[in-house]
């Protein structure tokens, strides 16, 4: 058995992959990319209270002096 051109393991792998299927290859780091972004957009959303829907699906009254009032949208 000869040895790979490409090396051992997981980067000879990448390697390999990078040169006969750079199409596919190329897409996988686009999708990890795009998987990252939303997970950092999916955090700063959720981090800002996001769009408060437990306070839109019933009738809440809150006091003025409540903290939780001044995070309520007024839509």
């Amino acid at each position: 058995m000869s040895a790979s051109v490409y090396g051992r393991g997981l980067v000879g792998l990448i390697r390999q992959g990078c040169h006969e299927i750079p199409e596919v290859m190329g897409g996988l780091v686009l999708a990890g990319m795009a998987i990252g972004i939303a997970g950092v957009g999916l955090y700063r959303y959720e981090k800002k209270d996001g769009d408060n829907r437990r306070y839109k699906m019933h009738y809440v009254i809150m006091r003025s002096d409540d903290p939780r009032a001044a995070r309520v949208h007024k839509d």
